[in-house]
This record gives structure tokens, C-alpha cells and sequence, in this order.
């Protein structure tokens, strides 16, 4: 379960019902596959954030502050779009409903990667002349990414079966 919440907490993640079947991926070697997908956007999502604030405390004007916002979100929209790939890579788990689990995980980084873009897209047509337009337009877009990025996170008992969500405890790349 701590490896779940940490996938819900990381995906920040959101189908189709059906079973994973005989064809599907082992339910190990999918949270395996997924957790390898994540980590890395985990870390690098961690580390844009860290830049960014330092970035934007040694920013002198709006425009240099406007820069770096929008290389930070272009950062976060191009690593989540690597893990949505990395993670719709993984397949299918073979577990009940693992179509569903599937597309959910998918789903969720999808709208992870579209809330980046889209306040990347927002800052980046902002102008920059009056300094407390633009910082106050730049809070209405962060709290709008804020507000999709949550809408975008998997609700924990909806994170698969018991079987997944025991091989998400029990993978090694998971913890």
C-alpha cells in the first residue's frame, strides 16, 4: 500500500473495464515497469522545482521571470510526457480490470503533461510591462495548474486490485 500511495502521490494520477487477461503483463513486472517510468519524472519534477525557485529569486524583471517559468513548465510538461510514454509502454498488468488500471495511469500523465503545457502556453503569452499584472496573471496560472494537477491524481482505492497493489509494495523499484 506505501508503494501505491507513493504512485498516487507521484503520478498525481487519474477506462475501459475489463480483465487483463492471460495476455497482460504480470502484475510485478507492470509495477516494475511503471515505477522505472516514474521515478525519473518523479526526481526531475523535484528538481525543476528547486531550480525554478532559485531562478526566480536572482530574476530582476518580469521577463526574466517569464523565461524561467516557462523553461520550468516546458521542463514538466516534456518529463511528463517521457513517463506517459514510459508507463503506457509498460502495457497492460494481467490483474481484473488491468485494461482499466492501464488506461488510468495513462490518463493521469496525460493530464499531468496538459496542465504544464497549458501554463506554460498561459505564461508564455503574458506581457510583461506592468510587473504586478504579470506576477498577478502568473498566480491565477499557477493556481489553474495547481487545480488540474490535482484533478488529475488517482484516487488510492482505485489504484488496481490487491494483487498490483501488492506487487507495488513488493517491487524494490516501487519504494
Amino acid at each position: 500500500m506505501r508503494a501505491a500511495r507513493v504512485l498516487v502521490v507521484a503520478v498525481l494520477a487519474l477506462g475501459v473495464a475489463a480483465c487483463g487477461g492471460p495476455d497482460g503483463v504480470a502484475p510485478k513486472t507492470w509495477a516494475k515497469q511503471v515505477c522505472t517510468a516514474l521515478t525519473p519524472w518523479r526526481a526531475e519534477i523535484a528538481d525543476l522545482t528547486s531550480k525554478a525557485q532559485q531562478q526566480l529569486q536572482a530574476a530582476r524583471t518580469p521577463a526574466q521571470t517569464k523565461t524561467n517559468i516557462v523553461d520550468l513548465l516546458a521542463g514538466a510538461e516534456a518529463s511528463s510526457e517521457k513517463a506517459r510514454t514510459g508507463v503506457s509502454g509498460a502495457g497492460v498488468p494481467a490483474v481484473d480490470d488491468g485494461p482499466k488500471v492501464a488506461e488510468q495511469f495513462t490518463a493521469s500523465l496525460t493530464k499531468a503533461r496538459d496542465a504544464y503545457g497549458n501554463a506554460k502556453r498561459t505564461v508564455s503569452g503574458l506581457p510583461t510591462e506592468s510587473a504586478k499584472t504579470f506576477y498577478g496573471e502568473v498566480s491565477k496560472a499557477f493556481s489553474t495548474l495547481k487545480d488540474e494537477y490535482e484533478r488529475s491524481a488517482i484516487d488510492p482505492s482505485h489504484v488496481g486490485p490487491a494483487d498490483l497493489q501488492k506487487a507495488f509494495d513488493e517491487v524494490p523499484e516501487c519504494r
